[in-house]
């Protein structure tokens, strides 16, 4: 793959066959961003699961420390009592019939699609458009709840949704690159105990098999994954 000069020169300055501690990995990625934006800040984790029994995927939410970094443009989907504490607590988009019929004819300018238990039998038709874009409610990502008003507030101020792919691996984001090093290192340190007490009973071998750490324009830096063997900051 023909990378760009500037993507060159930042691989050169981190390049390592070591591990790093993830503040030095956080740091290192930090220092070496080039592009003209506020990149995002991103951890992959490689885990030690299958991903084809139900009961050894994952999937939830937290909230990181420093918050995301993320503007996220919520929906909400509930009947009309529930409207005003949604708009209040800051969602973009609040509807009912005419919110389905909305995305029913394409239009899908969200991030985050939250809405009432009773309401979710509207967006069966939907299944196939949202499932697609990983937009559909969801009780254990807490995108399906009575308690709009409180989860809406929660997404807007740096809640995260983590869930594995199909092949085991989980991609998340931990702030950006205009973050101070400690403050991506909290949210990192977050992130990395929230998956680690998630373990699956019925995964085998080494759980966290590796963790990288790169930015939206930059190369990777690998992480020591065994907590006990980080350096001390």
């Amino acid at each position: 793959m023909k990378r760009s000069k500037a993507y060159a020169s930042a691989s050169d300055a981190i390049k390592t066959t070591d591990l790093s501690s993830p503040f030095d990995a956080i740091s290192a990625v930090k220092n070496v961003a080039f592009a003209k934006f506020d990149e995002t800040v991103e951890v992959h984790f490689k885990l030690g699961i299958d991903p084809r029994h139900a009961d050894q995927q994952l999937r939830g939410t937290l909230v990181l420390p420093h918050g995301s970094g993320r503007s996220l443009t919520i929906a909400v989907l509930a009947p009309e009592s529930y409207h005003k504490e949604a708009q209040d607590a800051g969602a973009d988009y609040v509807g009912d019939d005419d919110l389905v019929e909305k995305i029913q004819s394409g239009w899908l300018d969200f991030d985050l699609l939250i809405a009432t238990p009773d309401v979710m039998r509207k967006l069966g038709k939907l299944g196939k458009v949202l499932g697609s874009k990983g937009l559909m409610p969801n009780p254990k990502s807490g995108t399906v709840t009575k308690d709009v008003g409180s989860v809406v507030r929660e997404f807007k101020s740096g809640k995260i949704e983590y869930r594995n792919d199909k092949q085991g691996l989980i991609h998340v984001i931990i702030g950006k690159c205009s973050f101070s090093i400690e403050q991506l290192y909290d949210n990192f340190v977050a992130i990395y105990q929230t998956i680690s007490k998630a373990k699956p009973a019925k995964s085998k071998g080494t759980y966290i098999q590796s963790v990288a750490v790169c930015s939206t324009m930059g190369p990777s830096m690998f992480v020591e994954p065994l907590e006990s063997k980080w350096k001390e900051q």
